[in-house]
């Protein structure tokens, strides 16, 4: 099954360079991978039970990578003052901004501006939050609002993207905030603000939203990644308390991770 797994992972996360990653992404795509989903159920320990779908009607495995779940198959925090995970994946890193705009992931200094664009993005988040979510190949890849609000805007940045895995994000050239990626802004019920950063992998197509609505409620769907993955949520000053001590460790999509 090894050999499996790093193949399966090749194929989601597309990590081998531009050459190798169009073919794996082709490969995935069509319907010649689709005897490939009950090897890639097994070799992930994946529950059949919670998908939306009988796994015969997958054409391929990409359209199993971005599966959905049964209704109900996820349990939303209903305390009025949480925030949930937006996504089945490892709670990977979580804590202030240094320096006011910094933080620091797998050894690499991220700069706030440069993930959201500008320094007047930035200025909203100062001296505040953050936390970084990961999916992997196992993983259901859809996304969801962490908590409800009004969407105020919407942007995207990056052109060319490096693999988001574990050795990219300690060797790649800052992934977080060079790799294409898509931003949503929120100003919450309570008047603060929080930016939800989808990051996508080695294919700059890799990230769909599937709610175009100015409101969102938490835990409702918002898109989707179809290859390799990472959330980055960013909070204004004195917004969150997190509930999670003991990182990195799995979460479920509407798990509780912090309270207003």
């Amino acid at each position: 099954m090894k050999g499996f797994r790093w193949f399966f992972c090749a194929c989601v996360e597309l990590t081998n360079g531009p050459f190798l990653s169009k073919r794996l992404k082709r490969f995935s795509t069509s319907k010649v991978s689709k005897p490939f989903i009950p090897l890639f159920i097994r070799t992930f320990n994946i529950n059949k039970e919670e998908i939306h779908l009988p796994t015969h009607k997958f054409n391929s495995l990409h359209s199993f990578f971005i599966r959905e779940l049964k209704p109900n198959s996820r349990l939303i925090d209903q305390d009025a003052s949480s925030v949930v995970s937006p996504v089945d994946g490892v709670l990977a890193e979580q804590g202030h901004l240094d320096a006011g705009k910094t933080f620091v992931v797998k050894g690499q200094t991220y700069s706030l501006s440069a993930m959201l664009g500008s320094e007047e993005a930035a200025e909203a988040y100062e001296n505040g939050q953050y936390a970084v979510f990961y999916l992997s190949p196992s993983h259901y890849h859809r996304f969801h609002a962490p908590l409800s609000g009004t969407v105020s805007k919407r942007w995207s940045l990056g052109s060319r993207s490096y693999p988001v895995n574990q050795l990219g994000m300690t060797y790649g050239k800052k992934p977080l905030s060079g790799n294409y990626r898509v931003i949503s802004e929120v100003n919450t019920e309570d008047g603060h603000k929080m930016a939800m950063v989808k990051v996508g992998a080695m294919n700059i197509n890799s990230i769909e939203l599937t709610h175009a609505s100015e409101h969102v409620e938490k835990g409702e769907e918002v898109g989707y990644f179809s290859f390799g993955s990472t959330v980055v949520l960013i909070w204004d000053q004195q917004m969150i308390h997190f509930t999670k001590s003991q990182l990195p460790t799995e979460v479920k999509m509407g798990e509780k991770v912090g309270s207003r």
